[in-house]
């Protein structure tokens, strides 16, 4: 296997790009209506544009899929259609944050593209610093994927099941994306009800760990808040489809949708001198419950 294709190389996407071009492998894209932020970080990451998904598939020995949950589905549609153009094999990997049954109806129409079809899911951040980021994959056919553990990631085989890649992925953000919506919402409510001093200084006594994450992390959030609001409703159909309440993922999608009516969700990662404090995040969320 020489050639990686990445779909899309965005902040995760040409992060694990950057990587497996740093060891060694040619890694590509298709850049055809992408951001100019988008084509930029490609650029950064030593991704070449191969102009069309024709050339992408043809070339590609495997491709990755790294996007937005809600694009995912439509995604594997045009590699399906570009596969069908073509007389090529090779293996597609869906490793976006997306529910069990959704991966599943995926894998069925890539499955009848011709192309080798597995579930893979990314925990942790993008893998700029070794031992942070796992990827994990299941399927039947899993060792294009498997083969990438030698060229700078940490790949964790599961099983042949397609979905269980999804499903750890699925229950692992339900805790962290699900707590940092809870904490937006909470502090955001202390702050209108006029306790936001006091419940500060009593988590600062009781819960220090946890107030320190909040320090830390929340302010880092409105930026990725728009394509979290996904990531929220397939964990919620990933809980209602095994029998249990949807609503409480579902409220974490409407924080979400709340962070992103904001000014500050239209900050790029790239500008984390523009990051508000955690103050300053909790002020604006409870300005715009006003406007709502």
């Amino acid at each position: 296997m020489n050639t990686i294709g990445i779909y899309s190389p965005g902040d995760m996407g040409h992060s694990v790009g950057e990587v497996l071009h740093q060891n060694g492998l040619r890694v590509i894209t298709c850049l055809e209506g992408r951001s100019q932020r988008t084509r930029e970080l490609s650029e950064k990451a030593g991704i070449k544009d191969v102009e069309s998904f024709s050339n992408f598939v043809n070339e590609a020995d495997l491709i990755l899929s790294i996007m937005v949950p809600a694009h995912a589905s439509q995604a594997a549609q045009t590699i399906c259609d570009a596969l069908l153009q073509t007389d090529t094999t090779l293996a597609y990997a869906d490793c976006n944050a997306i529910a069990p049954q959704t991966v599943r109806k995926i894998g069925e129409k890539i499955d009848a593209a011709g192309a080798t079809f597995i579930d893979a899911s990314i925990i942790g951040p993008p893998p700029r610093t070794p031992g942070r980021t796992r990827f994990y994959v299941s399927g039947i056919n899993l060792d294009p994927f498997i083969t990438l553990n030698n060229y700078g990631l940490d790949v964790r085989p599961l099983g042949e099941e397609v979905g269980l890649a999804s499903a750890i992925k699925m229950c692992y953000a339900s805790l962290t994306k699900g707590l940092t919506a809870l904490c937006t919402e909470l502090l955001t409510a202390a702050e209108k009800l006029g306790v936001s001093d006091a419940l500060s200084t009593e988590f600062k006594l009781s819960q220090s760990a946890l107030y320190e994450r909040m320090e830390n992390g929340l302010p880092s959030m409105p930026p990725k808040a728009r394509r979290w609001i996904g990531e929220m409703e397939e964990i919620s159909a990933t809980f209602e489809y095994v029998g249990l309440t949807p609503h409480i993922l579902a409220g974490a999608a409407d924080i979400y949708r709340l962070v992103s009516d904001t000014h500050l969700a239209d900050l790029s990662p790239e500008e984390r001198d523009k990051f508000p404090s955690l103050t300053e995040l909790v002020g604006v969320l409870a300005k715009q419950t006003d406007n709502n």
